[in-house]
C-alpha cells in the first residue's frame, strides 16, 4: 500500500509541478496585496481540486460515453505528457504547462485569476487531468487505490497551495534559474513515465503474439 501510495503521489508531484508554479504565480500577482494574494491562491486551488477530483471520479464514464478506451487514452496521454516534460525540460511555456504570452497578458489585466489561468491551465491543466483519468482508469477495480489516488492528489494540492502562498520566498530562495533546474529533474522522470503509458496503450491494444509488421 506504501509503494501504491509514493507511485501516486510522485506522478501527481511531477506533474502538478509546485514548485515551477511558483515564479508563474509571483508574475501574476506581482504589486498586488498579501490578501489578494492569499485569496487568489486559496480560491484556485480549491477550483481545480473540483476539477481534478470531478475526472478522477467520474472520467471512465466520460469515456465510455465517448466510445474511448482506455489503451486508446493511454497512448494518447502518454504523447501529451512528453510534450509536457519537453516544456519542463527546456523551461519554456508553450501553452501545454502554463498560459502562452497572449493568455498571461490577457490575465495580468484581470483582478480575478483564481479560475483563469490559475485554477485551469496552471494547476488543473491538460496533463493534470491526463495524468488523473489514466491513474483512476488503472485503478478502477479498487476503491483503495482510488482512495489513495484522491488522497495525494489532496496532499499535492495541498503543497501547491503552500508553494503559491510563498510564492514570493521561494522566488528570493531560490531564483528563477533554481525553479526551473528543480522543473528540469521532475521533467525528465516525466518524459520516462509518458513514454510507458505509451507502451503500455500499446500492449494493452494488441493481443499476445500480435505481430505490427508482417514477416
Amino acid at each position: 500500500m506504501f509503494e501504491l501510495l509514493f507511485e501516486t503521489f510522485l506522478i501527481l508531484l511531477v506533474v502538478i509541478d509546485p514548485i515551477g508554479l511558483a515564479p508563474i504565480f509571483a508574475t501574476l500577482t506581482h504589486g498586488e496585496s498579501e490578501p489578494y494574494r492569499r485569496r487568489m491562491a486559496l480560491r484556485g486551488t480549491a477550483l481545480a481540486a473540483v476539477v481534478l477530483v470531478a475526472f478522477a471520479l467520474l472520467g471512465d464514464s466520460l469515456l465510455a460515453t465517448l466510445n474511448i478506451g482506455l489503451p486508446a487514452f493511454r497512448i494518447a496521454g502518454g504523447a501529451l505528457l512528453f510534450l509536457l516534460a519537453i516544456d519542463m525540460v527546456f523551461a519554456r511555456h508553450s501553452g501545454v504547462r502554463a498560459p502562452t504570452q497572449r493568455e498571461q497578458a490577457e490575465a495580468e489585466h484581470k483582478k480575478d485569476i483564481s479560475v483563469f489561468p490559475l485554477a485551469i491551465p496552471l494547476i488543473a491543466g491538460p496533463g493534470a487531468i491526463t495524468t488523473v483519468l489514466l491513474t483512476a482508469g488503472l485503478r478502477q477495480e479498487s476503491f483503495a487505490a482510488l482512495g489513495a489516488l484522491l488522497a495525494m492528489l489532496g496532499v499535492v494540492l495541498g503543497l501547491t497551495l503552500v508553494s503559491l502562498l510563498l510564492s514570493a520566498r521561494i522566488m528570493k530562495l531560490l531564483g528563477e534559474t533554481g525553479a526551473n533546474v528543480v522543473s528540469r529533474v521532475l521533467g525528465i522522470l516525466l518524459a520516462a513515465l509518458a513514454v510507458q503509458f505509451v507502451l503500455d496503450g500499446l500492449q494493452a491494444s494488441f493481443p499476445p503474439g500480435y505481430a505490427l509488421l508482417p514477416n
